[in-house]
């Protein structure tokens, strides 16, 4: 039985549908819930607010930050089949645009802030578009690589808490943006190619990955390209 509240998001169990229209929607709902996202970022940016200024301590801002990415991502995994999914997804990347403020306000204050943003998205919208194009014409063992992407995502959450212990370590925290950027990479590449292989039904969570591989690999390249080409 399916969710009476369904409205164009849900297949699951229709043979009928092929893979290549999940991948289509997945695609449409992506490039939808990059709207909120720049909301809330444009929301934190304007305001000046972050969860550290509100909480005035990092680690509760952290806690917050952790509580609510997985909380939502729960919510919206409970409902990958239905309107409300969709509805919580662009819940969650108006919050994940909304914790881009700060980083985007402190590139904004370099004399080629703007120009290190701009390269960071398109060199961002290049790594998905490759991910993508390699998910489809490459062949690889799906397993391992679902392995190797879940090993590398546990070594960043790791690293990066570490390098909030550590906060006079320069090259932790490059290193740890340098693991995201990587593992997201593949994450992409991975997700993809499980929609093609029809192991992924659901494009309002196919949706929700892709999207923080993304946002995971912007900030990971603004953040090295401040740390390497940015000019006070």
């Amino acid at each position: 039985m399916q969710p009476n509240n369904v409205y164009d998001y849900t297949d699951v169990g229709r043979s009928a549908v092929s893979q290549n229209t999940v991948l289509r929607k997945t695609y449409g709902l992506l490039g939808l819930s990059f709207l909120p996202a720049a909301a809330g970022a444009f929301f934190a940016m304007s305001t000046g607010l972050s969860l550290f200024g509100l909480t005035g301590n990092r680690w509760i801002a952290l806690g917050i930050f952790f509580a609510f990415f997985y909380g939502m991502s729960f919510l919206i995994e409970k409902n990958r089949y239905s309107n409300v999914g969709a509805a919580l997804l662009m819940v969650l990347t108006f919050g994940l645009g909304f914790s881009l403020g700060p980083i985007l306000n402190y590139s904004l204050a370099f004399s080629n802030g703007i120009e290190l943003v701009g390269i960071a998205a398109v060199m961002t919208g290049a790594v998905f578009l490759s991910m993508a194009a390699m998910a489809k014409s490459a062949t690889f063992e799906t397993k391992a690589i679902a392995r190797f992407v879940s090993v590398g995502f546990v070594v960043s959450v790791i690293a990066m808490v570490a390098s909030f212990i550590f906060p006079n370590i320069p090259a932790l925290s490059l290193a740890v943006s340098g693991l995201f950027v990587i593992v997201s990479s593949v994450l992409i590449m991975l997700q993809v190619r499980v929609v093609i292989e029809g192991g992924e039904d659901s494009h309002i969570s196919a949706a929700l990955t892709l999207f923080v591989a993304i946002y995971n690999i912007f900030t990971g390249l603004l953040r090295l390209l401040l740390a390497f080409a940015g000019e006070e």
